[in-house]
Formats: C-alpha cells, structure tokens, sequence
C-alpha cells in the first residue's frame, strides 16, 4: 500500500467529520433540523454584484487565466480600505487571492522552515494550526479564555518560542470567540513582531460585522504595522460571495512578495467574472454593508436575547458572525451537548474542541438562520439546558 505523507496525519478532521455524518443521518430521517453549525452565509450578494458577474460570464473573451489581480482590482480594495478603514493602502500593497482561506494556508509555506515556530491560537480557525503542519514548521498555540479575555498576553512567552517563532497568527473579529481587539492591543502586536522579528498575520474575514456602533479595526489602523503585519479580508461574509472564492492580503509589497511567488506556481488567478464582481462590489457596496451589518445585529440580539429567556447565560459578541457560549456546567462535554441539541433540541451547533482543546466547554453557534428561525433555535435548545 503506497502511504500519504506524514504531513497529513495532524490534518485529522474527525470532529467535523462526526459532526456532518451526524447531520446527514438525521436528515435521512427525514427529521427538521436548524444548522447553526456552519459560518456559511444564507443571505445573496448584491444584484448588482450579481448582474455585473453575469455580464462578464456572458462574455466568451473572459474565460483566459487571469494571471494576477487585475489592476483595478488592487485599485477598488485601496480604496476601500481608505474609505472604510481610514488606512492608506497602496495598489502594490495589495495581492489578490482565492479567499482568504487561500492565503491563510500558503503563507507559512512561503515563510517558514523546519525548526521555525508558527504562534496559533487556542481556541482558533483550524487552517491556523494547519497551515504549520503543511508546511513542516512547528506549532506553537496560545490560549484565549476568558482569563485573558479572548486576548493573549505576548510578553508571557517564554524566550525560547519568541527566538523561535517567525509567525503569529490574530483573528479579530474572532472566530470562534467572536472577541474584539482594541488598537492599544493592536499597537503591542506590532511592537512584538518589530522586536522579535515575528511577521503578525491578522485574519481580518469579519471587518464588516460590527455591532453596537463600533468602528471598523484594521491592524494598519496603528503606526509601523507595514513594517511587520499582513493582513487577510475577504468578500465571502461581507458580500455572501462565499462560493465564488475571492479575497486578498494587504502589507508591504516586500511582505506580500513570497506568497506572490508561491502563488505564481499554485495557480492561475481568480476567474475575472468573478474580479470585476468583486471590484462592484468594493466600489459600490457601501449601503448593503450597513443594511447587512443591521441585520446581523438584528439576528445577534434576537438569539442572545431568547437564549439568556430561556435560562442559558450568553454574551453578546461585539462582531462577527457566531455566539460563542459555555455549555452549563453540568458534567456534560461539549461533544455530548452537541449531541444532545440534536436528538432532542432539533438544533446544530458545533463543538467548540472542533477549534482547539481550549475550546472544550464551549459550542459555536453561527447567526446564519432568519430571526425566525434563531428565535425556534433558543426556545428549542431549552430542552436540554
């Protein structure tokens, strides 16, 4: 038997695995259930963004490798970060990708080597961790809890990981803890990578769900971080373009240019309908940002606010998309409160050991159902409080 490489063994994805066998079993049942498990947007993109996208797909001369990002592209995204963001990014300083996931999970293949240290965090999106193992590095995770408020102390590293270590990953808004950062912790990041030489990657997928009036964050929002930060934003939560796989980096041109390299050998670009789509929507989006942001606010304080009814003590995340909430301290794990919630509460969450074993305790749920729907969801889930 010819054997894959050891590289995958760490890529085990049992619990998602248990947790979509589970989901299909219960539907071969013919039994209603209520998806919460999943960060996948239910709502469409803008018909505007649709019709510009449609008019390219049209058009038999746009079927050619695109290469790169087309220059307009770069232009809409610098722009957008300026005007969203107050950030002055420059066309260069952008690299077009094939959603940000692309990017996440190439960057430690253009940056590290055997006996480097990659920093991830504990709970965290798994291709974090993944990433490390793909490209042979070591892999260091740092826990968010609640102690830390979701928020990691750099300066309580031990030497020996800061001498080591050549990238350190950061999600805010954050998945799946939903925590927000503030730029005084964005500014002691940038300080930690300039001195220790660590190249900060900030996974910055959540920029457009912001509730309660809070202002965008970009980590470029404080001095110096070009010197040491890249940063990940994608259209797939922002304009529910999820499938049509679309994001890019933003750094220095000297940052961006190892993944540039690495990328020039994986592909081909991103399919141009789906560029100019993508620039409409960077150019013209603004008014479905804030009626989306509204309604994802709606839907967070619909849920949260059932749940807390109904006896189950949740906070309200400042962003994202997901509730993370600890199960009640009753014995139960997360993995058997799952299952719970869906023989008896018709209800998917996810186990939040799916994203790092700091995360045992807690489930995530994801605000990707109407208030309708959200609302049958926490009264539901009551059954098993």
């Amino acid at each position: 038997m010819i054997k894959p490489s050891r590289r995958l063994a760490p890529l085990a994805t049992s619990v998602f695995t248990e947790l979509a066998n589970m989901k299909a079993a219960y539907k071969q049942d013919g039994r209603e259930l209520i998806d919460l498990s999943i960060g996948s947007p239910d709502l469409p993109p803008p018909d505007f963004v649709v019709q510009k996208m449609n008019a390219y797909v049209s058009n038999p001369n746009q079927y050619g490798y695109a290469i790169t990002g087309l220059a307009a592209f770069h232009e809409a995204v610098a722009q957008f970060y300026q005007r969203r963001y107050q950030v002055n990014v420059k066309p260069h300083q952008v690299l077009s990708l094939m959603g940000s996931q692309d990017g996440l999970a190439h960057l430690a293949l253009a940056y590290v080597d055997a006996g480097d240290l990659l920093l991830a965090p504990d709970p965290g999106y798994p291709i974090y961790a993944a990433s490390a193992h793909i490209a042979g590095a070591e892999l260091y995770t740092y826990p968010l809890n609640e102690e830390n408020q979701f928020m990691f102390d750099v300066e309580t590293l031990p030497d020996d990981v800061k001498q080591k270590a050549k990238l350190m990953i950061v999600n805010y808004p954050g998945n799946p803890t939903a925590a927000m950062a503030d730029e005084a912790y964005f500014e002691k990041l940038v300080a930690f990578g300039i001195e220790h030489n660590i190249l900060i990657v900030h996974d910055y997928a959540y920029s457009e769900l912001l509730f309660d009036q809070r202002e965008a964050l970009s980590i470029f929002s404080v001095p110096r971080a070009f010197e040491t930060a890249i940063e990940f934003n994608s259209l797939s939560k922002s304009f529910n373009i999820a499938g049509a796989r679309i994001g890019y980096a933003i750094g220095a041109e000297s940052i961006l240019q190892p993944l540039a390299a690495l990328k020039s050998h994986l592909d081909y670009g991103v399919f141009l309908p789906v560029q100019y789509g993508a620039i409409e929507a960077l150019e013209h989006g603004d008014a479905f940002l804030e009626t989306q942001r509204e309604l994802y606010e709606k839907r967070r304080n619909t849920f949260v606010e059932a749940l807390q009814l109904n006896g189950w003590t949740v906070s309200k995340p400042g962003g994202g998309m997901f509730i993370w909430a600890k199960i009640p301290d009753d014995g139960r794990d997360a993995m058997s409160f799952v299952k719970q919630a869906m023989e008896h509460a018709g209800v998917i969450v996810t186990p939040g050991h799916a994203f790092g074993k700091e995360g045992e305790g807690y489930v995530r749920m994801a605000l990707v159902q109407p208030e309708t729907e959200l609302r049958k969801a926490a009264n539901q889930l009551a059954q098993i409080l």
